[in-house]
C-alpha cells in the first residue's frame, strides 16, 4: 500500500498512513482515501471534510492552518500538490505527450497531431473537450483539462493500453489551476489568444498569464513550442516562449520552419503550398475554411518536431478529417439551381465567430447566413460582440438560445443582437435551425456556431439532448423534399 510519505515531502512529520486513493470530491470519498480540501470560487472544500472523514477519508489535503479529526498534509499550493501526488498514484504517461493550448483551434490541433501520428505509425489519443480517446480507449470527460485524479487516471491506461503519443488539450481554468502540473510534456502548441473566459479571469493579463504558464512553466526547458506566428497575440508569446529558454517553431505565413506560402479555396476543401526549408509541398487540404489551414499547420509542427521529416509528414496532411463541431459539413439543401450546404462549428467567441464566417465566406457562390447565440453564466460582454461579428460576417443572422444554464434567455438574446442591428430572434434553437434552413437559396452556406460537437441544450439546471447537426440534418432533408 501508498502511505502519505510516498506520495509527498509535505507529509514527513505525519504518521504513515495507508493511502488506497484520492479525491477532491467529498462525495467521491471511500475508506482509504485522501480528501483534497480545495478552496474554489464556488466554494471552500474544508467545509466538507466532515462529511469525507464519515465517508472514510483517513487524511486530509488543504491549506495550512486546516483542522480536521485525521492527519492533515498542508500546503500553501493545494491545488499543485494535488496534481504531484496524483502523479505519485498513477505514474504512467504516454512516452510523448503534447500540450496544446489557446483560445480557438485546441480540438482541431489535437485530432489532426494524433491522425498524423498515427499515420506516421504511433499509436496515438487524444484528451480535451471531445472526450478522452486511444486505440481501445474511449472516456467521457466533463471538462476540457480535468481535475489531477482523472487525468492522471486517464494517462495512465492509456500508457498501459500501449498509447505511445498523446494530443492532450490544456485549458486556462486547468492551467490556472495547476491541473497539469503533474504531465510529462515533450512538446507543446499555442495556437492563438483572444477574449474569453473573462468571468473567470478577471480581465486579460491573468488570462494570458494563465495561457502563458504552458510554455514557459510546464514545459521543459529545452523543449519546443510550436505556434502559430499568424495567430492574435503570437509575437508576445514567442518572446514569453524563448525568455523561459524554451525553442519555438513557428509555422503559418509568418511561420520560420513552416510557411504556408498560397492558400486557395476549393468546393469541399483548400488547396495550399506550404515551404519546409526551402522545398515546397503541393497538397489538397480535404477541409473546409482557411483557420483549418492554420490548425493543420501547427499539428504539422507538432510531428515535424517530434522527429519526422516533412516528406512523410506534409502528404499526411491530404488524409485528416475534422473534429466532430469544428466547421462540420451537417448537410446539404438542394434547391432549384443549385444547392446551399450547412455546417456546424463550436465559435463562441468574438474571434472564432469572425474567423468562421471569414473561412466559410470563399466557399460560397450566394449569401452567406448564421445561426448564433451565447451561454449564460458565462462571461457577458462578449455578447455584443458575438453578434456584431456576426453582422460583419453574414447577410442573414438569426439569433437564439445557445446554452442559456441559470440566467433568463431573453437578456442574452437581446444583448447578442444589439451586436447585430436588424438580425432576427427565435428563441427556441430547432426552430431557429430550421427557419435559417428553409431561407438558404442556391449557393448560400449557412453556419450554425456555438455549440458544436454538443449533443445537449442546458436550460436552467436541466439538460436537454440536443444535436445541431441532427436537427440541421433533417432540416436539410425536409427543405429538400419541399423544394
Amino acid at each position: 500500500m501508498t502511505t502519505l510519505q510516498d506520495l509527498t515531502a509535505l507529509a514527513r512529520n505525519l504518521p504513515a498512513v495507508e493511502v488506497a486513493g484520492v479525491t477532491a470530491d467529498s462525495r467521491a470519498v471511500e475508506p482509504g482515501y485522501l480528501f483534497a480540501a480545495l478552496p474554489g470560487s464556488q466554494a471552500d472544500g474544508r467545509r466538507f471534510i466532515p462529511q469525507a472523514v464519515e465517508a472514510g477519508a483517513v487524511a486530509v489535503l488543504a491549506l495550512p492552518g486546516t483542522q480536521a479529526p485525521v492527519p492533515v498534509i498542508e500546503s500553501e499550493e493545494p491545488r499543485l500538490t494535488l496534481a504531484q501526488i496524483a502523479m505519485s498514484l498513477h505514474p504512467g504517461q504516454p512516452r510523448h505527450v503534447a500540450g496544446i493550448t489557446g483560445t480557438n483551434g485546441k480540438t482541431s490541433v489535437a485530432r489532426f497531431a494524433a491522425q498524423l501520428w498515427t499515420a506516421l505509425g504511433h499509436p496515438s489519443g487524444t484528451l480535451g473537450t471531445l472526450g478522452a480517446f486511444a486505440p481501445g480507449y474511449d472516456y467521457a470527460l466533463r471538462h476540457t483539462t480535468p481535475d489531477p485524479v482523472e487525468i492522471h487516471q486517464v494517462l495512465s491506461t492509456m500508457a498501459r493500453l500501449g498509447t505511445t503519443h498523446l494530443a492532450m488539450e490544456v485549458s486556462s481554468h486547468g492551467l490556472a489551476q495547476h491541473r497539469a502540473d503533474g504531465v510529462r510534456f515533450s512538446q507543446a502548441a499555442f495556437t492563438n489568444i483572444t477574449q474569453d473566459h473573462l468571468d473567470y479571469h478577471g480581465d486579460f493579463a491573468d488570462y494570458l498569464a494563465a495561457k502563458l504558464r504552458l510554455v514557459t512553466e510546464l514545459l521543459p526547458e529545452g523543449e519546443t513550442a510550436v505556434i502559430g506566428a499568424d495567430g492574435a497575440g503570437s509575437a508576445e508569446v514567442i518572446a514569453a516562449t524563448l525568455g523561459a529558454g524554451r525553442r519555438v517553431c513557428s509555422v503559418g505565413r509568418k511561420g520560420e520552419r513552416l510557411m504556408l506560402r498560397s492558400l486557395e479555396p476549393l468546393p469541399t476543401g483548400l488547396r495550399m503550398e506550404v515551404e519546409v526549408e526551402g522545398r515546397t509541398h503541393a497538397l489538397s487540404l480535404p477541409l473546409i475554411g482557411a483557420f483549418q489551414a492554420d490548425n493543420a499547420l501547427v499539428a504539422a509542427g507538432l510531428a515535424l518536431t517530434s522527429g519526422h521529416d516533412d516528406s512523410a509528414v506534409l502528404p499526411a496532411l491530404e488524409h485528416l478529417s475534422a473534429a466532430p463541431g469544428r466547421m462540420q459539413h451537417a448537410g446539404t439543401k438542394r434547391v432549384r439551381g443549385g444547392e446551399a450546404a450547412i455546417y456546424v462549428d463550436y465559435a463562441h467567441t468574438p474571434d472564432a465567430v469572425s474567423t468562421a464566417l471569414a473561412a466559410i465566406r470563399p466557399h460560397a457562390e450566394g449569401e452567406v447566413h448564421i445561426v448564433l447565440g451565447a451561454g449564460g453564466d458565462r462571461d457577458r460582454t462578449k455578447r455584443p460582440l458575438m453578434g456584431r461579428a456576426a453582422a460583419e460576417g453574414a447577410e442573414r443572422v438569426i439569433v437564439t438560445d445557445d446554452n442559456p444554464r441559470t440566467e433568463a434567455p431573453g437578456p442574452i438574446r437581446e444583448a447578442v443582437a444589439e451586436g447585430a442591428p436588424g438580425a432576427r430572434i427565435v428563441p427556441d434553437r430547432a426552430a431557429a435551425i430550421q427557419e435559417a434552413v428553409e431561407a438558404l437559396g442556391p449557393g448560400d452556406v449557412l453556419l450554425i456556431a456555438g455549440k458544436g460537437h454538443e449533443k445537449y441544450q442546458i436550460v436552467g439546471e436541466v439538460t436537454y439532448p440536443f444535436d445541431d447537426v441532427a436537427i440541421a440534418q433533417e432540416a436539410a432533408r425536409a427543405a429538400s423534399a419541399a423544394s
